[in-house]
This record gives C-alpha cells, sequence and structure tokens, in this order.
C-alpha cells in the first residue's frame, strides 16, 4: 500500500519495500538570536555547552513548526521520495498534532495505514533550539503500547529508529518476526535509548541486523570500548553479527564492512554552508538502504546517501532538503572527479 497524494487514498500495490518502525514527532524550530545566546567551550574536558541567562526574557529569531519528522519518519519519507512503497508503523496521539503528523507523511507519499491513533494520550512534540547551523533538541517520548502491526505480507525491508523507553520488548519481537521472516532484512538506526541499553541487552536484535547506522562515538559507546581505529570499530560490529555495519565520521566521510571488505565514501561538497544539520543522518541511512531495494551495489549506494545529505542540510528541518531519484542521480553525474568509493581493505 501506498498514499497517493493526487487523489488522496491508499493504492494497492502490492508489497510493502519499505517499512520504517519508530516514534513520529512534530519539531518547532526555534532560531536563538547569537545576541543572546552563546556557545560555552572553555573546557575542553566538557561537552560544548548552550547557554544564556537564567530567569530572562530572551527574543529569538523565528520560529518553524514541522510536523511528522523524526528518525523513522524521515527514513520513511526519503524512500518515498526516491520511488519506494514506503509505509510507516508509529503511534501518535488524539489530539491536533497527531492529525497533522499523520496528514504530513500522508502528503509526502508514506502509507499510513499502520499509524496507530491512542485515545487520550498526547503526540510528541519536540523543541529544537538553532544555533547557526547546530541545534540542541529538547525531546519528549509518550511511553506507547508497541507491538507489530498486523502485516499480510513482510515488507523487504524494515528500518528501526528511535522509540520510547518502555520499548525493550518490541525490539525483542522485531527481532523474532525477521527471524521468521527471512525475506525482510533489518536496518538499525538506533535512537538514543536503544544506544543507552548497550549490545547485550539488544543482542538478538544485533545478530538479526542486516545493516546498522551509527558515527564513530556511537559505535564506542554501544560497544562500552575506547578503539578509536575504524576498521576495528566495523569488524567488532560485524562480528556482532550485523552483516553490514556502516559507521560515519563527519567530514572525514563514512565508512561500511561488507564481507570483509572495507569501502569508503566520501561527503558530498556542500553548495554553500549548511543551514541545519538536523536529519543529515537519517537521510543518508534511508538512501544507502533505498538504493539497496533500487538494486545498486553498496559501492553505489554509499554515493547516494552523502548527495541526500548534502541536500538535506541546506533546509530547515528533516525533510524538505530530501531529493526525488531523478535529482539525486543528476547531482551524482556532475559529482566532482574525486567524489569516488575507496577501498581501504
Amino acid at each position: 500500500m501506498f498514499w497517493n497524494k493526487k487523489e488522496k487514498t491508499l493504492v494497492n500495490s502490492g508489497q510493502v519495500e519499505f517499512l520504517a518502525i519508530g516514534d513520529i514527532v512534530t519539531d518547532a524550530f526555534i532560531e536563538l538570536e547569537k545576541e543572546q545566546a552563546w556557545v560555552e567551550t572553555d573546557n575542553p574536558d566538557k561537552n560544548k555547552e548552550l547557554c544564556m541567562k537564567f530567569g530572562d526574557k530572551l527574543p529569538y529569531k523565528d520560529v518553524v513548526v514541522v510536523p511528522g519528522v523524526g528518525n523513522s519518519s524521515n527514513a520513511a519519507v526519503s524512500a518515498a521520495r526516491l520511488g519506494l512503497n514506503s509505509a510507516s508503523y508509529t503511534n501518535v496521539g488524539e489530539d491536533g498534532f497527531g492529525v497533522e503528523q499523520i496528514q504530513a507523511i500522508k502528503d509526502s507519499g508514506v502509507s499510513p495505514e499502520f499509524v496507530v491513533t491512542n485515545s487520550g494520550e498526547k503526540s510528541n512534540y519536540h523543541y529544537v533550539l538553532r544555533y547557526g547551523p547546530e541545534r540542541t533538541i529538547l525531546v519528549r517520548h509518550t511511553e506507547w503500547n508497541y507491538k507489530m502491526p498486523e502485516l499480510k505480507t513482510a515488507p523487504k525491508f524494515i528500518y528501526l529508529s528511535s522509540l520510547a523507553e518502555n520499548s525493550l520488548e518490541f525490539h525483542h519481537e522485531i527481532a523474532s518476526y525477521v527471524k521468521n521472516n527471512p525475506e525482510t532484512k533489518l536496518i538499525l538506526q538506533p535512537g538514543t535509548f536503544q544506544m543507552r541499553l548497550g549490545y547485550e541487552k539488544l543482542k538478538d536484535l544485533y545478530e538479526t541486523s542486516y545493516m546498522f547506522f551509527a558515527n564513530k562515538e556511537e559505535y564506542q559507546r554501544i560497544l562500552e570500548t575506547k578503539e578509536d581505529d575504524i576498521v576495528k570499530l566495523l569488524e567488532l560490529m560485524n562480528s556482532k553479527g550485523v552483516k553490514i555495519p556502516i559507521l560515519t565520521d563527519g567530514p572525514k566521510g563514512a565508512y561500511a564492512f561488507q564481507d570483509g571488505n572495507i569501502w569508503k565514501a566520501p561527503m558530498y561538497p556542500d553548495p554553500k554552508p549548511p543551514l541545519d544539520r538536523t536529519g543529515a543522518g537519517d537521510s543518508f541511512a534511508s538512501t544507502v538502504t533505498s538504493a539497496l531495494i533500487i538494486g545498486k551495489p553498496l559501492e553505489e549506494a554509499l554515493l547516494w546517501g552523502p548527495i541526500n545529505s548534502m541536500s538535506v542540510v541546506q533546509y530547515i528541518g528533516a525533510q524538505e532538503g530530501l531529493l526525488e531519484r531523478s535529482k539525486l542521480e543528476e547531482y551524482l553525474k556532475d559529482a566532482p572527479e574525486d567524489y569516488k568509493i575507496e577501498k581501504i581493505k
């Protein structure tokens, strides 16, 4: 099933190719005045801190409200823009925000067939404090009653990301589903709670994951290691059961392990300085996944992902900059000569 934007109806188009599982939210992007806020970096042993005057009334520059986002929702929209039959399993509350969230993914071509509306609950609403291209997000996840949707036909791929803290058993349910339906491949892009759980509590999930996406620091956190070598981190994640672990390392690019080979993809050059980095990781992971579903080999799929990330950061929010397939392939055709995959092992 997919949502036909023109006819405003669900269309039966056969097997779901990309089923995104994860919480949907509304993001309110609040652009801070740089005269009223600053970033504290004096102590190199601490993380950077966003600072504002306490107990004061602080003017802000602008606010942009974007419904229907969140890691998995962004991924579902990305897949739909690239032409896949994309659907979302997620939960909303019985309120106006939930109605807007469902409509937003419908309008982006994502099937709402598996969206659950929960009576008496509030939909997720996050506040994003923008300071230049970076942001700090104030999050609150409603603890839904998660359960696998009724799937008449097993989807080609399940893409799993952020869920609330009461979802541990649901993760085991997903792992069990994938084990019992080997025609379905599981993609894991962990959110904050899933990373906090680490590897052992989600061992069955990692063992059934076809691909895994995280940055270098997240690899270290999940694997509980201080190992700094990217090759060793990839090999360690592979030894835990993930068939194709993929690691992003900021401006240094992305690395992927497959069948003993390790590939490196560079960043696609930004046409102008990024406006907002929200959703860059979601767009990369979902685009690499979508390219594989379309039939591209991993080496080419790794070149698709950075193009969508480049486009997304040119806009506020995680979805406005997501590309349709024809535009993405145009960027790939016009890429600089040095935009190539490098085999490092």
